[in-house]
């Protein structure tokens, strides 16, 4: 059996090539990838949706096709079938097809594919979620690693900081020395004591959930794909972008459930449970509403913290409404973003894309660049010059701007004063 990936692009960023290799380095995929930038492929075989899979046999005749996720039951099923059934008719060549598989060293480098970054400025401390490294640093402000959570393996198991295992962890929150982790292929939140090292799972099986459903025992239920989290009265609010909802985490009651969105896959504004959201992927809050990227709709948007409130969109029209276009309202265009905080009434957003740092004002809906020249790339300096790699999480602290720079593998700070880039030095890990 050989797989063969086709990547036929929805976003401009995501049709080329070094970003598609960043990619495949990024979620590890170890078969061939196709990018069919021009939709040739797709086009030619028909394609309606994403994901498609097209199955050909031995003698190069489709014979099946499926639209949309499949569960590996019934993957593994179809598979045997065919193998069973081209076995019995002498078709099938037994001895692999061999090539070569490019890695990265990413073990020599301090990051790999930082997700998500913040900084707690009582403590002084710098919390990274170091994704593709299945683990969380916990620095100084200055990049003084003092304690590594997690072994670096990628799994799901609780325990002690150097047995615990995440699979592609990302935002995080923090309560005095509780920290809480968005881990996301795990589908679960953990906990970490940060005065022990120790991590215990509060919510999520590990098992990805196939359908929606309305929550209950956190500890019980299968999640899908959380990306960031924000801690507020109590409260833990996550951004889950496998379901395309909010939902909130009771910590006093272990409930968790669906605070907003249907999880229709699109851009509705209205009541919570009727709005409709396309894959959040970063939450921050002012105390009054939770602020969030709707990343598959370029669209930056807001929630009531109050259950009988509405969501609302800040900037964003569509699915496949986007572009680099500062201005307000209906004529702002973002690319993917993921990353946002807010300072003093302020939205600031890593425009992931866009390679750049934007800012909102979401009273007037005026969005403006703020850092980066957009060009993809690595380099300090003025904020015009400073070239990022999509940048996929932020954090405004102690006059300063954290970025996780995600494809450049490192921590970059903005000083909010002069907008200068530099890149942090990590060293002691």
């Amino acid at each position: 059996m050989t797989v063969i990936g086709v990547h036929s692009a929805k976003f401009t960023a995501e049709k080329d090539s070094a970003n598609v290799r960043k990619a495949v380095l990024r979620y590890e995929i170890e078969h061939p990838v196709d990018n069919d930038c021009d939709f040739e492929i797709w086009k030619q075989y028909g394609v309606r949706a994403w994901p498609t899979l097209m199955f050909v046999d031995p003698k190069g005749k489709i014979i099946g096709k499926h639209e949309g996720e499949i569960d590996f039951e019934g993957f593994d099923k179809l598979l045997g079938d065919m193998v069973a059934e081209f076995d019995t008719a002498e078709i099938l060549k037994s001895e692999p097809l061999t090539y070569h598989l490019e890695r990265d060293k990413e073990w020599e480098r301090a990051l790999s594919f930082p997700g998500k970054v913040l900084v707690d400025e009582a403590s002084g401390r710098l919390i990274i979620s170091d994704s593709n490294h299945n683990r969380i640093l916990i620095a100084t402000l200055e990049g003084k690693v003092r304690q590594v959570i997690g072994s670096g393996i990628e799994g799901f198991k609780d325990g002690s900081a150097d047995e615990a295992r995440f699979a592609d962890p990302q935002g995080v929150a923090l309560d005095g020395n509780t920290l809480y982790v968005a881990d996301t292929k795990n589908h679960a939140i953990r906990a970490v004591d940060l005065s022990t090292g120790d991590v215990r799972t509060i919510a999520g099986t590990g098992e990805q959930a196939r359908r929606l459903h309305q929550g209950g025992d956190a500890a019980l239920m299968q999640l899908n794909s959380p990306w960031d989290l924000i801690l507020h009265e109590g409260v833990l609010y996550i951004a889950m972008a496998g379901f395309h909802q909010l939902w909130s985490l009771d910590l006093a009651t272990k409930e968790a459930h669906p605070y907003a969105g249907s999880g229709r896959e699109r851009i509705e504004d209205g009541v919570l449970a009727e709005a409709a959201l396309a894959q959040p992927s970063g939450i921050a809050t002012n105390g009054k509403k939770l602020y969030f990227t709707d990343s598959e709709t370029s669209a930056v948007r807001a929630a009531d913290l109050d259950r009988a409130g509405k969501v609302e969109t800040i900037v964003g029209l569509h699915l496949f409404e986007f572009g680099d276009v500062d201005g307000v309202g209906e004529d702002v265009r973002l690319q993917h973003p993921i990353g946002i905080d807010i300072l003093d009434g302020i939205l600031y957003i890593a425009d992931t894309y866009n390679n750049r740092i934007k800012k909102i004002d979401p009273s007037t809906r005026e969005a403006s660049g703020l850092i980066g020249s957009g060009a993809a790339g690595n380099a300090d300096g003025a904020p015009e010059d400073a070239q990022f790699h999509e940048p996929g999480g932020l954090c405004i602290a102690n006059g300063k701007i954290y970025i996780a720079d995600t494809n450049n593998h490192a921590i970059r700070v903005a000083d909010m004063g002069t907008l200068e880039v530099t890149t942090l030095e990590l060293t002691g890990i």
